[in-house]
């Protein structure tokens, strides 16, 4: 008799690794967690963890999944922290801690990086994979024969091939996902080529499950490693976008938005790029908006009981543009532009209104913005983040957006990174 094949995911955060099994039609069926040391960390801007802290969570992870179901398993993928990087020698062993992906010590390569790479490239941040591996050499890289991702580093240890990436991780290391091929200006940053890994489209099989990891779990067959992508991408696929249109909107403490996109969409000055996943692109901005206002003025109780006073289908006549401090970047581009949060009315349910249409405008003019580059007007809108829950935003969202607006199901990472493996993305 032959049974239904199990899909995992891994998902490699901050604080923890969880893992997540799916069957062939995406329904969830078990997950587990096991937490992380919080990272290294001090005023210089370092944050650093060990990746055998990583291994040891991920394989106690897997294996507190059912028996039953890892029996099954046909297929895996990981995702990982995007930017956290890892030297490692000829035979994969860290050269030391891992850079994590808020680490900001490399704030010289960074200002190097601004005069070698192109606008559109992804690197120019002190957090950048590229500015890290820039700075770990200039430390000590005498040993160093391969430059490898979180994700990159897990999948090697559970059977992957070592020194392959996928396009996601890879972006923020220099690679040019339009050509899919790492780019000339790369040599100027004086990094070895060879140190650079092999990428292959997220997705793809990336090699197979070790005997004797096989062995400890009780598969039954044999267990394709697919490669993997990014944990904000991946909580995005979680989200159930797979047309070229459908997008997602974090509403946490800032605003951040991807679409599914038929081409991709790059522009340096509102901070908005695009990953590859096959032939379309999950193209994005992330405005300082969001829930980090509100929260200035709103506890969650407060949040609560205003909002049932709000009527979602009339408009307050307020034109606030909400911000924590000054600066915006997307979906407009004014280091000093300031918060608009005047007048404010005596009633406060009707200033949180204020409040909460003033994100939602901001929210309509980024899918503007991304539809002026290049991007597919939304057909409909996915919500993850704590703003989700609120019923009477999500109203007064469908009302200006003018486009179905739903809440996701599932938000999880390692949900997603479970599709991946199950190619159900």
């Amino acid at each position: 008799m032959n049974r239904a094949p199990v899909f995992l995911g891994i998902d490699l955060g901050t604080s923890g690794i969880r893992a997540c099994l799916v069957d062939e039609q995406g329904h969830e069926l078990a997950q587990a967690r096991t937490p992380l040391s919080p990272s290294l960390s001090d005023q210089l801007g370092k944050a650093a963890q060990a990746p055998a802290d990583w291994w040891r969570a991920t394989l106690e992870t897997i294996d507190q999944l059912p028996a039953g179901h890892l029996r099954d398993l046909a297929a895996l993928s990981v995702d990982g922290t995007s930017g956290t990087l890892v030297l490692c020698g000829q035979d994969g062993e860290p050269l030391g801690p891992a850079m994590m992906y808020n680490d900001r010590r490399a704030t010289t390569e960074a200002a190097m990086l601004e005069q070698i790479a192109p606008p559109e490239a992804a690197v120019h941040s002190p957090t950048s994979a590229l500015a890290k591996l820039m700075y770990l050499l200039a430390q000590d890289g005498s040993g160093a024969r391969h430059a490898l991702h979180q994700a990159d580093w897990i999948a090697f240890r559970l059977g992957a091939p070592l020194g392959v990436s996928d396009e996601n991780n890879a972006l923020k290391l220099g690679y040019d996902p339009v050509q899919r091929s790492w780019p000339g200006w790369l040599q100027k940053t004086g990094v070895p080529l060879r140190l650079f890994p092999r990428v292959v489209p997220v997705g793809a099989q990336n090699g197979e499950l070790t005997p004797a990891l096989r062995d400890r779990w009780g598969c039954a067959h044999r267990v394709h490693i697919k490669a993997g992508t990014t944990d904000s991408n991946a909580a995005t696929l979680a989200t159930g976008i797979r047309e070229i249109g459908e997008a997602a909107t974090a509403l946490g403490s800032t605003l951040v938005l991807k679409i599914l996109s038929d081409q991709p969409v790059f522009a340096a000055a509102y901070g908005v790029y695009s990953h590859r996943l096959g032939d379309r692109w999950l193209a994005g901005g992330a405005s300082n908006s969001g829930g980090a206002v509100l929260r200035q003025f709103f506890d969650d109780q407060q949040l609560a009981e205003l909002s049932q006073r709000i009527d979602p289908g009339l408009d307050s006549g307020l034109d606030y543009y909400p911000l924590p401090s000054p600066g915006e970047r997307f979906p407009t581009n004014d280091e000093d532009l300031p918060p608009r949060l005047f007048p404010r009315p005596p009633d406060e349910a009707e200033f949180l209104q204020g409040l909460l249409e003033g994100i939602a405008r901001i929210e309509l003019a980024g899918y503007q913005r991304l539809h002026e580059l290049g991007a597919p007007w939304p057909t409909r809108i996915v919500t993850t983040g704590g703003g989700a829950r609120n019923a009477t935003w999500r109203a007064i969202r469908e009302r200006l957006l003018g486009v179905p607006v739903e809440t996701a199901a599932h938000t999880e990472a390692a949900f997603g990174s479970a599709l991946v493996a199950a190619s159900l993305f």
